[in-house]
């Protein structure tokens, strides 16, 4: 994995050639820290893919900017520009936050009839009793 010096891997090699336990031990440690890494893996943005894809296209081509005659602040790097000022959200927010504020409307509008329909039966009420108690004198 290249964290081990050369000589390190010289003797690891060595051990795997002649005890079969041992490599086997290795293998499976070897398998089990790839397949660890490969279920937490995250795909990279797609501006993070395409910058990839261009630089392997360039080094491809042989003018990679990573050579080791070049000295390191010579390195070109390639500009992202984002042009996008939105906040982006999964696709199913935007109905939710529709039919959210379709409802809320509704029992917006529900709410101030209900208020006036009763606020008038009150009046209508007290415009009944007033009338009983000037009839009952």
């Amino acid at each position: 994995m290249g964290l081990a010096s050369e000589e390190e891997q010289e003797l690891v090699a060595e051990m795997m050639l002649s005890d079969s336990e041992m490599s086997v031990y290795v293998n499976d440690l070897e398998d089990d820290i790839k397949r660890y890494f490969a279920e937490g893996s995250v795909p990279p943005p797609e501006a993070v893919r395409e910058i990839i894809l261009l630089r392997s296209i360039r080094e491809k081509k042989g003018r990679s900017s990573y050579d080791v005659g070049e000295p390191a602040d010579a390195k070109q790097y390639l500009d992202v520009e984002v042009n996008d000022t939105h906040m982006k959200v999964h696709k199913l927010w935007r109905p939710a936050f529709i039919a959210v504020f379709i409802l809320s409307k509704i029992f917006l509008i529900a709410g101030l009839y209900f208020y006036f329909k009763s606020k008038a039966q009150q009046e209508e009420i007290e415009k009944i009793k007033t009338e009983m108690l000037l009839n009952h004198k």
